[in-house]
């Protein structure tokens, strides 16, 4: 009887101490990683099209593909254990070509939407230099979180995607993934055809 008596009280006091004050909710905590600010320069490669890119990029290489005047080229993040792949082929004056090429790349985008959580399209249109194409944002755990292809719509046809040397798991590649999205938006956007 006298364990329980002596538990019983130790257990108020124990309630009553420790009733101090109101809990409060924490944040969610991320990992802050910080990058250093992209500086930008062009690239002159011995392909059809030349672009811009990071100077945080260490490697560009370029391969020549199945095809005529087939190309690919990787552009390697090692600090970010990252790669941006780009492939060009060349459309011959012939809207199937074409169609062909387009519908390959949305085919593309979509094979990822198995593991996506969403998949966002931004249209891009620069008359100037004739470059036209659509940008994807892909959500979630999928392989390739960004991409794009843009197009003179009558010679010229490049594709771009993002990949990580790594398992897909968005939450833990979302920093880099966000700053390698604004690396390959840039490289899309600076495109300019020989």
């Amino acid at each position: 009887m006298f364990k329980i008596l002596y538990f019983v009280a130790f257990s108020v006091l124990l309630l009553c101490v420790s009733c101090g004050e109101t809990p409060t909710p924490k944040p969610n905590a991320y990992l802050r990683l910080n990058y250093p600010e992209a500086s930008y320069n062009p690239v002159q490669l011995n392909v059809p099209f030349s672009f811009e890119k990071n100077d945080l990029a260490k490697d560009v290489v370029v391969k020549r593909m199945p095809g005529p005047d087939n190309y690919g080229v990787t552009v390697e993040y090692p600090a970010l254990k990252g790669t941006i792949y780009l492939t060009y082929k060349p459309v011959q004056d012939n809207r199937e070509h074409l169609m062909k090429y387009l519908r390959d790349a949305q085919n593309f985008t979509q094979k990822h939407a198995i593991k996506a959580d969403e998949i966002s399209e931004q249209v891009y249109i620069n008359e100037q230099r004739n470059v036209y194409g659509m940008f994807y944002e892909v959500g979630g755990n999928a392989a390739s979180q960004s991409q794009f292809y843009v197009t003179d719509s009558t010679t010229h046809f490049l594709t771009g995607s993002l990949y990580f040397y790594t398992k897909p798991n968005y939450d833990s590649i979302l920093p880099a993934a966000k700053y390698l999205e604004k690396d390959i938006k840039h490289i899309m956007e600076t495109v300019s055809w020989k």
